[in-house]
């Protein structure tokens, strides 16, 4: 097994690139994952692992070995989805070489190098007859883009489609605040007339979450197929999603503001969503 002592070593500086610069993660499509939990859910999330770095005072050979352990019980689980085979190129690091990768203070010692997907809308299926999908246009904050993931989740979404993004889903910041969503959703991209474009020709009903000619939100029937737009606190939607919406909705306001966190307001509607549904 091969270690790596000095933060000076040109993987190394190539890994700091990765997790710095959104340019070098496009350029190679490579990026970092940090933590267990994270790692497992990619990798249960059918991403490929290039390297695994880990720090032996914090991750040890033997939960090295156990998570390589899970991962064979979850392929030779009947029925399961296959994941990708438990990468051959793993490295033991030093703690200056940990501390210089970590993007948290707090961590398990363990750090992937996987392989982005991706995330075209015209590689975008459905499992269901009655999708429910959450988009969301142009959010800038990787913490509100890993809450609506986070929501997504929860929610068991059959997709969560980016409009317009300001930033790379594999920011670290979006990973980390996801908690590691970002691998167990079925996330996209494209433009917002793209988007729109494609959900009419899968005649899914769109529901866009803006103020003008709109009504109350449990009014509507959220069991057919289902798109729910949620927009930026700042700036809310585009006027495209106004005019091509099956149905413009709200969230009625009790108090003094007129607006909401945009991860708030898309757990509120998804969440009707799957009331209607009976949560199925």
């Amino acid at each position: 097994m091969k270690a790596i002592l000095s933060t000076q070593n040109k993987y190394i500086k190539t890994l700091l690139q990765l997790k710095d610069k959104s340019r070098e993660r496009k350029k190679t499509g490579l990026f970092l994952i940090e933590g267990v939990r994270e790692v497992s859910l990619a990798i249960k999330g059918s991403y490929e692992i290039d390297t695994l770095l880990f720090y032996a005072d914090l991750f040890s050979k033997a939960q090295l070995d156990d998570l390589q352990l899970s991962l064979e019980q979850t392929n030779n689980t009947e029925h399961s989805k296959r994941v990708p085979e438990f990468p051959a190129n793993i490295i033991e690091i030093s703690k200056d070489v940990y501390e210089k990768l970590a993007y948290r203070s707090t961590t398990e010692g363990l750090i992937a190098v996987a392989k982005s997907k991706p995330n075209l809308l015209k590689n975008l299926t459905f499992k269901t007859e009655a999708p429910l999908i959450l988009v969301a246009e142009a959010p800038e904050k990787p913490g509100n883009i890993g809450a609506l993931l986070r929501t997504a989740d929860a929610a068991n979404a059959d997709a969560v489609i980016i409009a317009n993004p300001k930033t790379d889903l594999y920011n670290p910041n979006i990973i980390r605040s996801s908690v590691g969503c970002l691998f167990t959703n079925n996330v996209v991209t494209g433009s917002t007339q793209e988007i729109i474009d494609f959900l009419k020709s899968k005649n899914i009903n769109i529901y866009a979450a803006i103020l003008q000619e709109s009504v109350a939100y449990h009014t509507q029937d959220f069991t057919k197929p289902t798109a729910i737009v949620v927009g930026t606190e700042a700036t809310g939607l585009s006027e495209d999603w106004r005019v091509n919406a099956t149905q413009n909705i709200i969230i009625p306001m009790q108090g003094e503001i007129d607006s909401m966190n945009v991860s708030v307001a898309a757990g509120i509607l998804i969440f009707e969503a799957k009331r209607q549904r009976n949560f199925k």
